[in-house]
């Protein structure tokens, strides 16, 4: 299949995947919380409290992989293959959902989730948003890496995820970004948390693999060895594999260094696991009460608090004057 053909036949496949019991579909309802130049998205969701368990044999829960074929069919949206680098991959609906045609990009051979993303898989991701955008529709990507990351699932998968044209909340921040040098990474420094971030050029609906490889994967590198950096300079970081998370869009790559994967809400006590969606602007919470807990802690100390301190005065990149925009100074 071509990326074009999997973006047209999302909708028929989310329709049939719930109705056939296959596809778990939790309403939601989102409020918006203006906090440090964002207006950050809460989704509440309380069914999530009632999620249903995957029906796992006794003694195999550890190794099963629900992206492994074979896929369940309902489920299974098609393939794609890099022919540059001979990768095939399976498009997959994810089978809990609360947004509507939340889908997969997921390796057919196993590969583990703290692997970076490498240019095929950049390429594939990148070709789908193209494809989404030429059909009129808005998508972003994200990739969790790593153990801390937020990441539910070992096999390696980047998730896609529609939203209003103007894309996730922080690309607001990301657009409005003054940046004295184009074609470098640069950092949302009004955030309270280490970031990398680099603008994209205008790319084609219709460019092919060759022109997007370069593209997209020599940003993704320079962000990857500032992520790196950064972690480097962090006093007290877990030992492995560091551990971050990707945002994708048409305008910008955004990476961010994780510390923790989850965070405890000082008054409730109630433990939020964020992943790429926290720091796109958008937060999941599973009670009415959780949300005001998290409104009151602030949201920028519940990301700090799970990412690293920023270091960008140090490292050598491009310059965000956006808070020289919101002062006047």
């Amino acid at each position: 299949m071509r990326a074009s053909d999997i973006i047209s036949a999302l909708p028929s496949r989310f329709e049939a995947a719930k109705s056939s019991g296959d596809l778990f579909f939790f309403p939601s309802e989102v409020s918006k919380h203006e906090e440090i130049g964002i207006e950050w998205e809460i989704r509440l969701c309380t069914a999530l409290q009632k999620k249903p368990l995957a029906s796992v044999p006794a003694g195999e829960a550890e190794k099963f992989d629900p992206f492994a074929p074979p896929y369940v069919p309902n489920l299974h949206v098609g393939d794609l293959r890099d022919v540059s680098s001979g990768t095939d991959y399976a498009i997959l609906l994810n089978k809990f959902s609360v947004v509507p045609h939340h889908f997969l990009l997921v390796t057919k051979e196993f590969l583990p989730q703290t692997s970076p993303l490498l240019p095929h898989d950049l390429v594939q991701t990148y070709l789908l948003l193209l494809a989404a955008r030429k059909a009129r529709k808005n998508y972003f990507a994200f990739y969790n890496c790593g153990s801390n990351s937020g990441a539910s699932q070992n096999h390696k998968h980047i998730q896609f995820i529609e939203v209003e044209d103007d894309g996730p909340p922080i690309e607001k921040l990301a657009r409005a970004a003054n940046l004295e040098v184009s074609g470098k990474p640069f950092s949302l420094t009004s955030m309270p948390y280490a970031n990398h971030v680099y603008r994209l050029p205008n790319m084609s609906n219709d460019a092919s693999p060759e022109q997007l490889e370069p593209t997209v994967f020599l940003p993704f590198l320079s962000l990857l060895d500032l992520v790196i950096s950064t972690v480097r300079h962090a006093p007290d970081y877990p030992s492995g594999t560091p551990s971050y998370n990707v945002i994708l869009t048409l305008e910008h790559m955004h990476l961010i260094p994780r510390r923790w994967e989850t965070y405890t809400l000082e008054d409730s006590g109630a433990t939020l696991s964020v992943n790429s969606l926290g720091f796109a602007g958008m937060l999941m919470v599973k009670s009415e009460s959780e949300r005001q807990a998290l409104e009151q802690e602030k949201i920028g100390k519940v990301l700090r608090g799970v990412g690293v301190e920023s270091v960008h005065e140090l490292q050598v990149a491009g310059t965000s004057m956006e808070a020289m925009d919101e002062t006047g100074t």
